[in-house]
């Protein structure tokens, strides 16, 4: 390659690391949904697990940046990926001796989101640490990519080997590769550069001031706004939707593979081309995005064929991309060094802190004999109500430029 962001090693080690991490996630979520809906037979569970993963996650999301500006980030994410290998082997070694229930899944998964929301911010926060500012949409287009490609490998991974083996050995894989991915970030590895000195405040003093700076600035809220919108109308219905669509309509794990790989696709499509060109407006293109993004979702919910609802995800989250590269690398660039976990954890609170209600919402109408693909029509048609108010009623957030 001829871009100087991969003579950079540590972003390489980053990104490495970053790859690892995702596909051992991925699998983890893929090989616990089927394991619930398949296995133990308890489809009205899959709601509870996944709201159980994410809502210790938001809890701590928050108090996970105001760590990132104080301490080493490599350190962070090292300590977070180590503990999140070790609770994989748990559950490899549960399941391996049939003890494996949906208690313990409960309680695995709210251990690991909650780790996650340390490693969140302090990976996020570390890229304008160690790239120049002119250069982080492509950096961000990079980590999205490698992300997307991680979320193809590891459901598609996670598929096959429940396919030809087992549950227990796809966790047990997701365990190596966590594992893996602790070992790139090891901090004697990188040797981060110091930490900014900071003022001597409270937690909760620290918090209050990234509240505080994120509300005072109008391209920011914005923006916040439109990332839940994205996770709550379509993030939050798919992640739960697929395996229930795929079921419904007597797929196997495979077609559920197939169903991830498409969306995880189109986001690299999308991501490769934010990497080569650079865009000014970025607001403006993440409303765009959006729009596109919950147009194709209104159609996914009409369709009852399995590779067709797989073809349909490819532009969904080709038209994702262009919501989340620009407006992380814009985030970046206004944003101040020393606020930098504290703003990039409160973005993320907001990405996921709606999931737990859609999850909740869907579980709820589900079970009790609302279609899912009904349930899915319905949060587009909502989703782009509230787009097409954000298009007209920020104008600034679309004009604003950044250099």
């Amino acid at each position: 390659m001829n871009d100087n962001i991969f003579k950079n090693r540590t972003f390489v080690l980053l990104f490495i690391a970053s790859l690892f991490a995702v596909i051992g996630f991925s699998m983890f979520l893929t090989t616990t949904t089927w394991y619930v809906i398949r296995t133990l037979d308890m489809n009205g569970a899959l709601g509870m697990i996944l709201i159980a993963i994410t809502v210790p996650r938001l809890v701590m999301m928050t108090y996970g940046g105001v760590v990132a500006d104080k301490y080493k980030k490599t350190t962070i994410m090292f300590c977070t990926n180590l503990m999140q290998a070790l609770l994989l082997l748990v559950l490899t070694l549960l399941l391996f001796n049939d003890a494996l229930t949906v208690v313990w899944l409960l309680v695995i998964g709210g251990l690991f989101g909650m780790l996650d929301a340390f490693f969140g911010p302090a990976s996020t926060s570390m890229i304008p640490k160690i790239i120049e500012k002119s250069k982080l949409q492509k950096a961000n287009a990079y980590f999205q990519g490698v992300d997307q490609i991680s979320f193809i490998i590891g459901p598609a991974l996670a598929g096959i080997i429940m396919e030809v083996s087992s549950v227990t050995t796809s966790f047990f894989v997701a365990f190596i590769l966590v594992g893996l991915s602790a070992i790139f970030v090891f901090p004697p590895l990188i040797k981060e550069a110091a930490v900014e000195k900071t003022d001597s405040q409270t937690p909760l003093q620290n918090l209050k001031e990234g509240f505080s700076y994120v509300k005072a600035s109008k391209f920011l809220v914005v923006g916040i706004l439109v990332l839940i919108t994205m996770n709550f109308f379509v993030f939050g219905t798919l992640q739960i939707g697929m395996p229930l669509i795929v079921d419904l309509l007597g797929g196997t794990p495979i077609n559920l593979s197939y169903m991830e790989v498409s969306l995880s696709t189109g986001m690299i499509a999308g991501t490769l081309i934010l990497g080569k060109f650079y865009i000014r407006r970025k607001g403006q293109v993440t409303l765009y995005g959006l729009i596109a993004a919950l147009s194709f979702y209104f159609f996914f919910g009409f369709l009852d064929n399995l590779i067709l609802l797989a073809a349909l995800l490819f532009f969904v989250g080709f038209a994702i991309s262009f919501v989340f590269v620009p407006f992380f690398a814009a985030a970046q660039e206004i944003t101040e060094n020393r606020m930098m976990g504290r703003v990039m954890s409160l973005i993320f609170l907001a990405m996921n802190g709606f999931d737990p209600i859609a999850y909740a919402i869907v579980s709820i109408l589900t079970s009790i004999g609302v279609s899912i693909q009904f349930v899915i029509v319905i949060f587009a048609i909502i989703g782009i109500m509230i787009t097409i108010v954000l298009f007209f009623k920020a104008k600034d957030y679309r004009m604003q430029t950044t250099e």
